[in-house]
């Protein structure tokens, strides 16, 4: 069982507090355990089920995701938009791993929602990890937006800073240049640059 996946469990048993949770919980596991077509399909039915807890969800979509089964797509979009960044970490582990050839766009639109900004990390390190069409404008486009915005919403545009310098496209280097300016992401954006001109890893 992966460090991830027993990360997700330690802190999903945290959150249960009743035998009724903790029943449902361990019928889950079996599940997981189980790895067979049907036990996927019954993994696949807590997706949609009604009532459902969003820590069975998360469970059900890590497995399911991992296998590489793309029932589990949806799930994991949502969790990557969640409001606890835990989640929203997890999500970009499997959605990274599922391959699923709708993830960048998805990624890509919540990484420049504007009323998302604040959930924005995961999205953008998750844009950077696909290096799919989408990642650098999107990068782009959030980088542009936060360095003009009263709130920059650093850790953000850090990770946009960080992802275009890894992503090494040179569309990227007038607004890494741009981003050189603020003081907080001044090793950010120099690095980056670096990369840029074949001068870092």
């Amino acid at each position: 069982m992966e460090e991830e996946f027993r990360a997700l469990l330690k802190r999903v048993r945290a959150e249960l507090v009743s035998p009724t949770e903790f029943a449902a919980y361990e019928k889950l596991l079996a599940l997981v355990r189980a790895d067979s077509p049907a036990a996927r399909d019954e993994l696949a039915e807590v997706l949609v089920a009604a009532e459902q807890p969003l820590w069975a969800r998360e469970i059900a979509a890590f497995a399911l995701g991992t296998k590489g089964d793309r029932r589990a797509f949806e799930t994991l979009i949502l969790l990557l938009n969640y409001r606890e960044p835990v989640r929203c970490a997890t999500a970009a582990h499997v959605l990274a791993r599922l391959r699923d050839p709708r993830t960048a766009r998805a990624a890509a639109a919540l990484a420049t929602n504007p009323l998302r900004t604040a959930y924005a990390v995961h999205p953008v390190r998750l844009l950077t990890e696909l290096r799919a069409p989408e990642s650098v404008p999107a990068l782009l486009a959030t980088l542009e937006r936060l360095l003009v915005a009263r709130d920059h919403v650093w850790p953000v545009a850090r990770a946009c800073v960080e992802g275009l310098g890894l992503l090494g496209d040179r569309r990227a280097e007038p607004t890494l240049v741009a981003a050189r300016a603020h003081d907080r992401l001044r090793p950010y954006a120099v690095a980056a640059l670096a990369r840029l001109n074949g001068g870092g890893g």
